[in-house]
């Protein structure tokens, strides 16, 4: 199976919400990362056919699906919502979109069956939505869309309105499908965290820009640029302007060695980048940098602690587990390895990374 986009942009008003994209997708599981207002779904809508492009073309298994409307596809989408039919049963509620098929009832009786059992809503089948908890009531959701065994499956964000809890338990289960099922399914989400925890492929989007596809581990471990590497991390990436000259790396008012993977580059300025979890606030290695610093914010998140330093004209995160106590202008000290540093040219491109190239 595949989905190939040809040069599609879409306009609206003269304002560009898809750039011309070229990206081709095939069987298992792709994931659209990027921001509000990236313009996730609407290259959803194209690809499902809701919506058409200003240019370019769509092919789904070498056929060219543009101009064809969604009821002569086959494509299934899930919304942020929970979309189910207030007065139908969950087993009525599933078997609509096959009723609406005609198709033969023993086989969508076996199929409503068998997706119920796969998303573990098997023994709910009678009772109505608002009987059910969220995440039910999604997998309710789900559930109607994989009935239709379409080749193409769309989530635009499906799990961004529940519960911690209920998103966990539900990207576990969504993983576990994705794996058994021979379609291609694309999922949108705003969190790197779930495109790393769902795995496949993922494609970084940008104000309407596809900036990087690949691999979803090596593109977060090898991001082409830092809006790349921005987008996918949270929080936001670390950045600072940086020189680099005669082996030494002048970052704000400290200097130290240049780590031995950043010895290939050349003299000059840079923008230097490290993830908010590879900064601490004790030193764990003689060759950690050590950066003095005053608080600017500590935010306690659950049983995480997110401190907002600054050190000159430098201002990064400080990502801590635990809850931890900090105010605003105290003084602290901030350690890294070098070792864990990105380094970026004037232009924003990757020039190194600490992660080794994949074998």
């Amino acid at each position: 199976m595949s989905l190939m986009l040809k040069g599609v942009a879409k306009s609206v008003g003269g304002a560009s919400h898809i750039y011309p994209t070229d990206l081709e997708v095939g069987s298992g599981l792709t994931v659209l990362l990027g921001h509000t207002l990236a313009g996730k779904t609407t290259l959803m809508r194209i690809i499902a056919g809701l919506d058409t492009p200003s240019s370019g073309r769509v092919y789904h298994n070498d056929r060219d699906v543009t101009d064809l409307p969604l009821r002569r596809r086959k494509v299934a989408m899930v919304y942020q919502q929970f979309i189910n039919y207030p007065s139908f049963t969950v087993y009525d509620n599933i078997a609509s979109p096959l009723k609406l098929a005609k198709l033969d009832k023993a086989e969508a009786d076996r199929r409503v069956r068998e997706t119920a059992e796969l998303l573990r809503i098997d023994n709910y089948l009678q009772r109505l939505p608002s009987e059910l908890s969220g995440g039910q009531q999604q997998r309710v959701a789900i559930a109607r869309a994989l009935v239709k065994e379409a080749d193409l499956l769309l989530f635009d964000e499906p799990l961004v309105n529940l519960d911690y809890k209920l998103r966990e338990e539900l990207r576990q289960e969504m993983t576990r499908i994705f794996s058994e099922r021979k379609a291609i399914a694309i999922y949108a989400t705003t969190e790197p965290g779930e495109a790393l925890l769902l795995g496949g492929t993922t494609v970084v989007m940008d104000r309407g820009r596809v900036l990087q596809s690949g691999p979803s581990l090596e593109v977060y471990r090898r991001p082409v640029n830092v809006r790349t590497a921005e987008v996918f991390s949270d929080p936001r990436i670390n950045t600072a302007s940086a020189a680099i000259a005669d082996g030494r790396v002048q970052l704000g008012a400290t200097a130290f060695s240049l780590p031995a993977g950043m010895a290939p580059l050349a003299a000059g300025e840079y923008i230097v980048a490290l993830r908010a979890g590879h900064l601490r606030l004790e030193r764990r290695d003689p060759e950690d940098v050590c950066l003095a610093a005053r608080v600017e914010l500590s935010e306690v998140s659950g049983s995480e602690t997110f401190i907002h330093v600054r050190h000159g004209n430098v201002r990064w995160i400080v990502h801590q587990p635990g809850v931890h106590s900090y105010r605003s202008d105290d003084e602290v000290k901030v350690f890294f390895s070098p070792d864990q540093l990105f380094a970026f040219d004037s232009n924003g491109e990757l020039r190194h990374t600490p992660f080794a190239a994949a074998a």
